[in-house]
């Protein structure tokens, strides 16, 4: 869910980019290297994110679709892909929220809901970064305490 948010924010970004002439300049925002960049990074930080998630995600149902218990490493691996995913997911929004310019807060905007929507959902308790340290615990052979069990 969050990363689809932020790929619709990526995708508000670059509609509006093909529009917007921003005040005081004679090229589209499309036409700027550094909205190019940042479109072309958070793709990529995006769906880095998203592979690694489906990734650990596919490892878990493998494991059970064989009718094996999940290890603690798989477990870990797998929240922490989650957090990562939802990390990435704001990293590639606030890039693209950044280049909207004024655009960006006004309440009518794309930009502004995905923005708004991306870090509501952000807030989840599965996708906090206390899940970081529980997974290194889990890493270094440490408790990783009643949360992962």
């Amino acid at each position: 869910m969050i990363t689809g948010i932020a790929r619709a924010g990526i995708d508000a970004l670059i509609e509006l980019a093909g529009e917007k002439t921003p005040r005081g300049r004679t090229g589209r925002l499309c036409d700027n290297p550094q909205v190019q960049d940042a479109v072309g990074r958070a793709d990529a930080i995006l769906n880095a994110g998203r592979q690694y998630r489906t990734a650990m995600i596919r490892d878990i149902w493998n494991t059970i679709a064989v009718g094996e218990e999940t290890t603690i490493d798989q477990r870990a691996r797998c929240r922490l892909a989650a957090v990562y995913a939802a990390d990435s997911a704001r990293e590639a929004m606030d890039l693209m929220y950044r280049q909207g310019g004024s655009t960006s807060y006004r309440r009518e905007s794309r930009l502004a809901e995905c923005w708004r929507d991306l870090h509501v959902v952000g807030q989840a308790v599965t996708l906090a970064p206390e899940w970081y340290p529980i997974g290194g615990r889990v890493f270094l052979k440490m408790d990783p305490g009643p949360r992962l069990r």
